[in-house]
């Protein structure tokens, strides 16, 4: 099975420093859990009354504890008074079941309702709002992610995954799916949208908001199951795509907005594998997570850091570039495509076309301007 490969996310054994709380299991019972996963929460000194739940899931062979100090979401926690619960798989591969009917399916069984159990439990014993829980993670855990948007709406409010897949893409494979690994299972948007609301059936009350982030050069869960994802969800809130920012959050990626961009955002990261940055901040700011903190003394700043980890299981933290200087370029989807071999030469892996672009066409030496989209062209 083609399982190491996903070690591409938080391989980090870096110890987490400023932290007002730590990592801890729970041990006691806690209720149903089918596949016997484990259950590590941080709970910051200073809560927010009722405060809100965030779930962040590692990727294949990781842990609570490697993706607890690979991320920055404890750190935010301290900040903004919410819980962050750290579910850790047992089996071997440590990798999360996003195949089975079971974790697929509303009260179905398997790690998806172990998680929610969680959820409840620390919802109870904290006095927290069932209101505001979110699902995040990455890799493996971002595939989970977007299960539980289908499988759970009724219980989460939002979710953000990086570098995952459809929700069903998995679907009755095991731990592993060459065909949708490949980027090779393709369907129409009302497909992939029934397969989702299959999660629930017959569930009629709100969807939760979602956003994904995805690298073009992603060769582990390769690229075109973040435009598979951008069917799916599309169809699922009813909504089309609306149009592009440039250069948004980051230097060459590409912020795709679907409607007015409060239920749906993807994110494609022009030149990155599966190495993708977990830009936390960004996902509390799309859930609305970053309000004013527990206490007086709490302050805000203005810029965020992301942890890139490589395969090697070597970190890197780098800079976001801040609001005030990130460049977007909003280009409305009615405008039209531009001719091609107009325009300034793009470098390869930057945008070159599409509805509603109005940059350079012509693609530098060495690349060609390839659709992957009708909004969105690429020098590969």
């Amino acid at each position: 099975m083609k399982l190491s490969i996903l070690t591409a996310a938080l391989a980090c054994t870096a110890e987490v420093l400023g932290l007002t709380s730590s990592l801890q299991r729970v041990t006691e019972n806690w209720g149903n859990n089918p596949t016997n996963i484990e259950f590590w929460i941080y709970v910051p000194t200073t809560l927010k009354t009722r405060p809100a739940v965030v779930v962040a899931a590692h990727y294949c062979t990781g842990s609570a504890s490697a993706f607890f100090s690979g991320t920055q979401w404890a750190n935010l926690a301290d900040q903004y008074g919410y819980i962050v619960i750290y579910p850790s798989v047992t089996r071997s591969s440590k990798c999360w079941d996003v195949a089975s009917t079971a974790s697929l399916t509303h009260n179905g069984g398997s790690d998806s309702l172990a998680i929610v159990t969680m959820v409840k439990w620390t919802l109870n014993k904290y006095s927290g709002d069932a209101g505001r829980v979110y699902h995040t993670g990455l890799s493996s855990g971002a595939m989970l992610t977007q299960l539980m948007m289908g499988a759970y709406p009724d219980v989460f409010a939002g979710g953000c995954s990086f570098a995952g897949v459809p929700y069903g893409c998995f679907a009755g494979s095991g731990e592993w799916n060459n065909q949708c690994a490949n980027g090779q299972l393709v369907k129409t948007a009302q497909q992939w949208g029934d397969q989702a609301r299959s999660g629930y059936p017959g569930y009629t009350g709100p969807r939760p908001k979602l956003a994904i982030y995805h690298g073009t050069a992603d060769t582990t869960l390769y690229y075109n199951n973040f435009l598979e994802s951008n069917k799916q969800w599309s169809n699922v809130y009813g909504i089309s795509f609306t149009r592009n920012e440039t250069n948004n959050p980051l230097n060459g990626w590409t912020k795709m907005i679907f409607g007015d961009g409060t239920q749906y955002v993807a994110y494609s990261a022009a030149g990155v594998g599966h190495s993708l940055p977990v830009r936390e901040a960004d996902c509390m700011a799309f859930w609305g997570l970053n309000t004013s903190g527990p206490s007086s003394s709490t302050t805000t700043s203005s810029s965020t850091t992301s942890r890139i980890v490589t395969t090697s299981g070597t970190r890197t933290t780098t800079a976001a570039t801040t609001a005030a200087t990130t460049t977007r370029a909003t280009t409305p989807a009615t405008t039209p495509a531009t001719t091609p071999g107009t325009g300034p030469v793009v470098s390869k892996w930057g945008q070159c076309g599409g509805i509603g672009w109005t940059g350079g066409t012509t693609c530098a030496s060495g690349s060609t301007c390839q659709s992957l989209n009708p909004y969105y062209s690429q020098c590969l």
